[in-house]
């Protein structure tokens, strides 16, 4: 093997580690499908595999075809749960930036719990903020405290349902870019 190779699949395997945990900020509510994405841009932009082959912008488009789908799953079972109980867009926008908060907390919370901790702290953070966050917009908006409990369950419940989707959607860029790079 020479060494054009070897630094080929160095790289590669930086690339899937790196993508891997992109991966896992997306329980954190970050865009970490897009940073996959942007990772195999660059890759497919700077590391050319000697023998031909590698990661080509044909994959790279369809990653990001990926990302758009984890996406739009994950806007659709947001607001779907939501809209259904009949909220507002204020509660909609106060329950993403609560489960952004409460994921980020969450996860700080997990920590002195080796592993799944902050896993653990991630999601369950993230549920209680999204929740919360649609309390609190539709509380704002003049809702009676029934009415908008029973949006900030449909908030928590689309939240993980959002949330499960774009994971999937970021599982199956993961294994393609990791196809691509080392089986092609």
């Amino acid at each position: 093997m020479t060494a054009d190779l070897w630094w080929y699949y160095f790289w590669a395997v930086l690339l899937v580690m790196a993508n891997a945990a992109a991966w896992t900020t997306t329980l954190l509510a970050l865009p970490g499908n897009w940073v996959m994405v942007a990772l195999n841009a660059l890759f497919a932009a700077y590391i050319v595999r000697p023998q031909g082959g590698g990661l080509s912008w044909l994959v790279v488009g369809a990653t990001a075809g990926l990302a758009a789908l984890g996406e739009l799953i994950e806007i659709i079972a947001g607001a779907a749960g939501v809209a259904r109980q009949g909220g507002s867009q204020r509660g909609m926008m106060l329950a993403v930036l609560g489960a952004m908060a409460g994921s980020l907390a969450g996860a700080f919370a997990g920590v002195p719990i080796p592993l799944a901790g902050p896993i653990i702290g991630i999601v369950g953070g993230g549920m209680c903020g999204a929740f919360a966050g649609a309390f609190l917009g539709e509380t704002w908006k003049g809702r009676s405290a029934q009415a908008s409990l029973n949006i900030s369950w449909a908030a928590l419940v689309g939240r993980v349902c959002g949330t499960i989707g774009k994971l999937a959607a970021g599982v199956v860029i993961l294994m393609l870019t990791a196809v691509a790079v080392f089986a092609s």
